[in-house]
């Protein structure tokens, strides 16, 4: 049987990344996005034939749009095994200057989302007795960050939390609920975050000397959307080049 796999901020970067890594290993792939076009192009970039692939306009700060997810995705392809929450706000606003307002829009990306989204799908998987959620953090949420807004870190923070809460809740009915937490990566929000005068001496303070790649997490996520993945549930699996060791 074919698994489906959904992924939010899916449109390109990190989330597109993911989306083709599951795509390869054989999953049919949702690829939701706040942009529909974006969605479409990168779904017809990974399957032109569009046999295997599905583009929606999520906007992940609505619940209802999770709600129209789901059952999109049940209309196309009848089932849903694999959530991969990846929709995210990177901002840089110093933390003396964050207005409110601001806070509680990354807070709503970020952290909302994958909170509305563990809720909406967390329940149909739960209902079907298998399902793999996959949270994106960042090491951002277990250092404080460093070129990031502590808005951002705090959300992120809060996702490795909400992972530990959704493992609990949903593990005895066959659902398993990981975050991964990546440091810097080869990537379009990265290279926006971090000046270009910046960006070197960043690297250099990398212990391994190198941004991460892109496609290596997506590979984690396949490993973590596995059926042999059973028994990893609750965790945060640190990808950061030796920034953050535990």
């Amino acid at each position: 049987m074919t698994h489906i796999a959904l992924v939010t901020g899916a449109g390109q970067g990190l989330g597109l990344c993911i989306a083709g890594q599951l795509f390869k290993a054989g999953y049919n792939v949702v690829l939701s996005d706040l942009s529909l076009d974006a969605a479409q192009t990168a779904a017809a970039q990974l399957d032109p034939s569009g046999e295997r692939v599905l583009a929606l306009k999520l906007d992940v700060a609505s619940k209802a749009d999770f709600e129209a997810a789901l059952a999109a995705v049940l209309a196309r392809f009848k089932a849903l095994h694999v959530v991969v929450n990846n929709a995210a706000m990177t901002m840089t606003t110093p933390v003396m200057q964050i207005s409110p307002e601001e806070f509680d829009r990354v807070m709503s990306v970020n952290t909302r989302s994958t909170f509305v989204g563990c809720q909406v799908f967390g329940t149909y998987l739960a209902e079907q007795g298998y399902g793999r959620i996959i949270n994106m953090a960042s090491l951002a949420g277990q250092n404080g960050g460093t070129a990031t807004g502590a808005h951002y870190a705090a959300s992120k923070g809060a996702i490795v939390t909400l992972t530990k809460i959704f493992a609990k809740e949903l593990a005895s009915r066959g659902v398993t609920v990981n975050a991964i937490a990546p440091g810097p990566i080869e990537s379009p929000a990265v290279r926006a975050a971090v000046p270009a005068e910046r960006l070197e001496g960043l690297i250099q303070n990398i212990p391994v000397k190198r941004l991460g790649d892109a496609d290596f997490l997506g590979k984690l996520v396949v490993q973590l959307a596995g059926e042999d993945a059973y028994f990893t549930t609750g965790a945060t699996w640190d990808v950061n080049g030796g920034l953050f060791m535990r």
